[in-house]
């Protein structure tokens, strides 16, 4: 008799929790990763006017990358996939593409993502959802996937119509793109992380890129190499109480 009554009791806790509304339990295990788009410390926005290192002003107009394989660790500082999707693509002008929800095994100390997408992913053939070429991502399956855009006007820039175009991909031997960022995370709010990506360092570094030595930037090689290794400074993880836009 006894052990009916405990079969029932785990059957009547078991019906319980699958009665618990999904929100309520997602809660318990999952956060929103925010994605921002900076100029320095200001807030992106299409057609404002930024000014890099080199004293060059420039107005955006088109600013995407891909996020792949994004992980998280706990104290014990072990990584585990916390995304239901291989790869993300970021859109400044499409807000739903700035919202990630991740899957979390506790506290949060640090975060990791491939910034572009892997070598696999750009010589296994057509694929489809972000990483669909219709996307305007995508090159050929000798070039592959572009990692990250940011497109403009610029009045130093010498290409026709003022614009400058940085287009930056390539995933062979020599000319891989796609990078590797790891973020400490210091402060996590119960629910929500966020994650700033600042233009203004895919400028300068120690190829010293700027618009008007380079205003076009459409195919893999030492220029988008030198561009990835500038941008992999750009990401940074915005503190709880700091300003956001």
């Amino acid at each position: 008799m006894r052990r009916k009554l405990r079969i029932g009791a785990i059957a009547a806790g078991c019906w319980l929790l699958a009665a618990l509304p999904g929100s309520i339990r997602a809660q318990q295990n999952t956060l929103t990763l925010q994605l921002l788009a900076r100029a320095g410390q200001q807030a992106l926005t299409t057609e404002d006017s930024c000014t890099n290192a080199a004293g060059e002003t420039f107005a955006v107009r088109n600013f995407r990358y891909y996020l792949s394989h994004i992980q998280l660790a706990g104290a014990d500082g072990r990584y585990y996939e916390a995304a239901e999707t291989a790869a993300y693509l970021a859109d400044m002008r499409d807000s739903s593409s700035q919202q990630i929800m991740l899957t979390t095994k506790g506290p949060v100390q640090s975060i990791r993502f491939l910034l572009g997408v892997d070598s696999m992913a750009n010589v296994t053939g057509v694929h489809t959802g972000t990483l669909d070429p219709a996307k305007g991502m995508f090159w050929t399956w000798n070039s592959g996937y572009i990692m990250a855009k940011l497109e403009g006007r610029s009045p130093q820039s010498t290409a026709p119509g003022r614009n400058f175009t940085y287009h930056i991909g390539g995933y062979k031997t020599g000319q891989q793109t796609a990078r590797w960022i790891t973020l400490p995370v210091t402060a996590t709010p119960a629910n929500r992380l966020v994650l700033a990506a600042d233009i203004l360092q895919w400028f300068g570094g120690s190829a010293g890129v700027t618009i008007a030595s380079h205003p076009v930037c459409h195919e893999p090689g030492p220029l988008a190499v030198a561009i990835a290794d500038n941008y992999t400074r750009m990401f940074s993880v915005v503190k709880e109480g700091e300003q956001q836009p």
